[in-house]
């Protein structure tokens, strides 16, 4: 019946009782009392803290040429921060060359596409697709800037910095891993014990 819910279904706004709805990389564990999401595996072991990914990297990379099985690490970034460079300054006449060559690209692409079952003169479908890709491309770029209303008038790129990244291993084979990075010399002095 619609007007009754039982208590494995979810509930929006229901903590405790009802189950969290699946996300898009599978089931979403409910946060504890911490606010943290439930363990999900084996405990793990931090067995080195680096300044930098290469160097986290480095580390993983010389316990998988040790044949060290390196399904059981994980490199974790800590303390984010979301770094967003701008690039420069947006007008409707830059947007609407990237719009030209963004169309251009598609254009030419579907131009290949029709070219292939041409009979005649090939060049000209693929040149026919490439200009009115850009044509169309241009006025999809100009109006989309113009729909802004200035509130986003400069161009930028994000990514996401961690200060730390610290490589962790299942507690099970962390003994195994730490002799392997004696080895290596690697492990940096912030490692944790």
């Amino acid at each position: 019946m619609r007007g009754e819910s039982s208590s494995s279904e979810w509930r929006p706004g229901v903590t405790g009782g009802g189950s969290l709805p699946s996300g898009p990389g599978g089931h979403v564990a409910a946060p504890g009392a911490d606010g943290h999401g439930s363990p999900t595996g084996p405990p793990t072991v931090t067995i080195g803290a680096y300044p930098d990914y290469p160097s986290a990297q480095r580390v993983v990379d010389h316990l998988a040429d040790n044949r060290f099985p390196v399904e059981r690490t994980a490199i974790v970034g800590t303390d984010l921060t979301l770094v967003e460079t701008v690039l420069g300054r947006m007008t409707t006449g830059r947007a609407t060359l990237i719009g030209a060559g963004t169309g251009a690209w598609f254009g030419l692409f579907i131009g290949l596409l029709f070219g292939i079952f041409t009979v005649g003169n090939w060049v000209a479908v693929v040149l026919a697709g490439l200009v009115i890709g850009a044509i169309w491309g241009a006025v999809f770029g100009a109006v989309a800037h113009a729909m802004t209303g200035g509130r986003r008038d400069f161009t930028s790129a994000s990514s996401v910095r961690a200060s730390r990244y610290a490589v962790i291993v299942e507690a099970d084979f962390a003994e195994q891993a730490r002799q392997l990075l004696s080895r290596l010399g690697a492990r940096s002095p912030q490692t944790a014990g």
